[in-house]
């Protein structure tokens, strides 16, 4: 018993130096954290790289798409020029930044026939504007629209390409620059260096145009427009074909006296060899053969 207090009391001084069961230590090292904050942190992150306040979301490629559009009119011989020739006027009205006429011809076979052409490069606002009013046009005209058609071409491939061989470029042409401005060496590395900058300058400009031009295709759409004749049924061309048969009569009468006496002299000398041929069989030959055959028959 003289040992149990002691021994009591120095297990009560360890536990109060731990804590003991009713301290406050133990309850924070048995609570878990709560989740909410950094949950919150989280949604924070994806928030501010969504509004741009932190890594940039990646955004989907942009399509550059070149259009080309083709109609065509069917209108009255004498509204086919006037008709072209305003289009022409609209286009250079809307000037060189919105329609560029690259193409035109008109041509007048005869007082009922005549065509034309007409290629226009405009953009795509101003060839949706002139695309809506083009059926009322030709019905004022006494005129119809034959067929409307439009194509897409997809340049993007090309476009990225282009875009980054010319920033390749580019970079290579500011290390040169920097290594000739800074870098002493020999004549011949430093000639070779020139030219190989001179090249890369080159290989620049061409990828320059290539993607100018790339460009300009997806910036101004492409227009053809072709124009036909409508044909008056009761016209002087619809009866021409009879009035050409009867004026070609005597041309037509003599080509056939000609192919006849062409071909009889053709023929004349196969016949001459015909006839000689049968004289000789039924006067010289058949006459022996017979003679051959009779005295078997006896």
């Amino acid at each position: 018993m003289k040992y149990t207090i002691p021994v009591i009391a120095c297990a009560m001084l360890a536990l109060a130096a731990c804590g003991g069961p009713n301290s406050d230590v133990p309850e924070r090292a048995m609570s878990a954290p709560s989740p909410a904050p950094i949950a919150q942190q989280d949604m924070a992150f994806e928030r501010s790289r969504s509004e741009g306040g932190g890594a940039p979301v990646e955004e989907a490629a942009q399509q550059y798409i070149a259009y080309s559009h083709s109609l065509g009119l069917r209108l009255p011989v004498k509204s086919i020029e006037p008709v072209m020739d305003g289009h022409v006027a609209a286009c250079n009205a809307a000037g060189p930044s919105k329609c560029i006429v690259t193409n035109s011809w008109y041509n007048s076979y005869s007082d009922d026939e005549a065509s034309g052409s007409l290629q226009l490069r405009a953009t795509p606002d101003w060839i949706e504007s002139f695309l809506k009013g083009v059926d009322e046009e030709a019905e004022a005209a006494n005129g119809e629209v034959t067929n409307r058609q439009t194509t897409a071409d997809d340049l993007t491939v090309s476009i990225i390409d282009t875009d980054a061989r010319l920033n390749a470029q580019q970079t290579l042409q500011r290390r040169l620059e920097d290594l000739l401005a800074n870098r002493e060496g020999e004549l011949g590395d430093i000639l070779a260096t020139e030219r190989e900058l001179a090249r890369v300058n080159g290989e620049i400009d061409s990828l320059k145009s290539s993607l100018k031009a790339l460009m300009l295709r997806v910036e101004m759409s492409r227009l053809d427009i072709n124009y036909e004749t409508k044909r008056n049924p009761v016209s002087q061309s619809a009866l021409s074909p009879v009035a050409n048969a009867f004026g070609d009569f005597f041309y037509n009468l003599a080509g056939a006296l000609a192919a006849v006496i062409t071909a009889f002299a053709v023929g004349l000398p196969w016949l001459i060899l015909i006839g000689a041929f049968l004289w000789i069989w039924l006067k010289l030959i058949w006459p022996r053969l017979r003679r051959k055959k009779a005295p078997k028959a006896d």
